[in-house]
């Protein structure tokens, strides 16, 4: 059945394959958890309904990609949009978090309607390829920059980001950020002897020796500052909580709504939601060789409107934007390419309803190294890259190196296209730049003068 419904040969792929992807792209996204309830709290919600919220949307996401695409690419609330959520939307604007679930709800109607009548697919393929390329490794560096983060590896500095000092503070993030650099090491050699698994075997490992670390007494628990036990404890859960946000976007008593500030809002949302999840899409589709020789992905529609289908669902649970993770590239290294991966990483979304004491408890240090090596996979992408022709190379390069260094996968969009019509117009070439890729590039030039 499996085989029939996830077409597991046409995809030369097997169950065993697909299921070791789909746990590896949870474990490398299960920080979610963990860290969207933190976040949202700040504008007045209950963490524990959060918490149910972002694993219930996460299910969903995943599973809706699963059946309508087919594509091992998982879905969660997004970090950034979350952000934007509590701090901006709740904090400096002062509305209510109720207010700010139906901005996100109705962004995720707008987005249904747009995939269903193929704006956002039109968007996707107006994309030059040699840009897609560029998307492709600019994301590797991406969320190599986040794993170096989450390691601890690189800090802030008089330079903005500089080396960790191991012997400052060795016993929390000194020896979490060497136990990051031994876990890469270890899925580096795997992964180059073709172990089956080597990614997550690598998380679990590094896991493990933290531990060990935690029991010999190398590694300091210090809550205070967010270095927590590392060995998994089972505690009590309110399941029931999720009662205290479920349908709350729909209750908007207290809120003195101004129309321009909604529609600020739901198109800020909008804008980076889109070219967050276009750009996934693009880079983990290209690392998986899904996309076809014009640079256009199959399926593209379902994909996005599975994307906008949990955008509303997770509004509706609680929870701001979902999104299709960049972790997803995680599983796709491990082979995973069809929706059955998906269906593994929902399941275990779903399942950390009941344990999310025990996922949560896996540290960051962890799960870093799998997202450097991947990015390193993703980065490969740079030789496809044609730089003989400069005015494709360009944007490209333009676009890769403003995704880490601005932090926003959108934002390397932005910058990609609106050099490549600029750059193109002007150098006589204007041939080749479609009507919608004047039209994308208007709409970011006013995003950054009006939102």
């Amino acid at each position: 059945m499996l085989e029939k419904f996830f077409k597991l040969e046409e995809n030369k792929t097997n169950v065993k394959t697909e299921v070791v992807a789909g746990i590896t792209t949870f474990m490398t996204m299960a920080y979610i958890l963990a860290v969207n309830p933190s976040i949202l709290a700040a504008s007045g919600m209950d963490t524990n309904a959060i918490l149910i919220a972002t694993a219930l949307a996460s299910f969903i996401g995943c599973m809706c990609m699963a059946l309508l695409a087919n594509y091992p690419f998982a879905l969660a609330p997004g970090l950034g949009l979350n952000a934007y959520f509590a701090y901006t939307v709740c904090g400096k604007m002062g509305y209510t978090w109720e207010f700010a679930l139906l901005a996100v709800f109705v962004e995720g109607l707008v987005f249904i309607v747009l995939s269903i009548t193929n704006v956002r697919e039109a968007i996707f393929n107006a994309i030059p390829l040699q840009l897609k390329k560029g998307v492709s490794v600019g994301i590797g560096l991406f969320i190599a920059f986040i794993g170096l983060q989450n390691a601890k590896l690189v800090v802030d500095g008089s330079t903005l980001v500089t080396i960790v000092d191991f012997r400052q503070n060795f016993h929390t993030v000194g020896i979490g950020a060497l136990l990051a650099v031994i876990g890469l090491l270890l899925i580096a050699i795997l992964y180059i002897k073709n172990v089956k698994g080597s990614i997550l075997i690598g998380i679990i490992a590094t896991w493990v020796l933290g531990i060990i670390c935690q029991v010999t007494g190398i590694y300091h628990i210090d809550i205070e500052n967010g270095f927590y036990s590392l060995i998994p404890s089972w505690s009590s859960f309110d399941i029931t909580a999720i009662g205290k946000t479920f349908g709350k976007c729909f209750d908007l008593a207290g809120n003195n709504i101004k129309v321009f500030d909604f529609i600020t809002i739901m198109c800020a949302f909008l804008f980076v939601d889109m070219f967050d999840t276009l750009g996934t899409l693009i880079g983990v589709a290209n690392k998986a060789d899904m996309l076809d020789e014009d640079g256009k992905l199959p399926r593209i529609k379902e994909a996005l409107l599975a994307d906008a289908i949990a955008t509303s669902a997770g509004a509706i649970l609680g929870t701001s934007t979902t999104t299709t993770f960049v972790e997803s590239s995680s599983g796709v290294a491990e082979g995973g390419r069809t929706g059955l991966a998906s269906v593994v990483t929902g399941l275990l979304f779903l399942l950390a309803i009941v344990f999310a004491p025990i996922f949560t408890t896996i540290p960051s240090f962890a799960t870093a190294p799998a997202l450097i090596f991947v990015g390193f996979l993703m980065v490969s992408a740079v030789v496809e890259i044609d730089f003989n022709d400069m005015t494709e190379a360009v944007p490209a390069y333009l676009c890769l190196i403003c995704m880490p260094l601005m932090y926003s996968i959108s934002e390397g969009i932005a910058v990609g296209i609106i050099s490549y019509v600029i750059i193109n117009l002007i150098c006589g070439k204007a041939k080749k730049i479609t009507p919608l890729m004047y039209i994308l590039a208007l709409l970011f030039i006013a995003k950054y003068i009006f939102l």
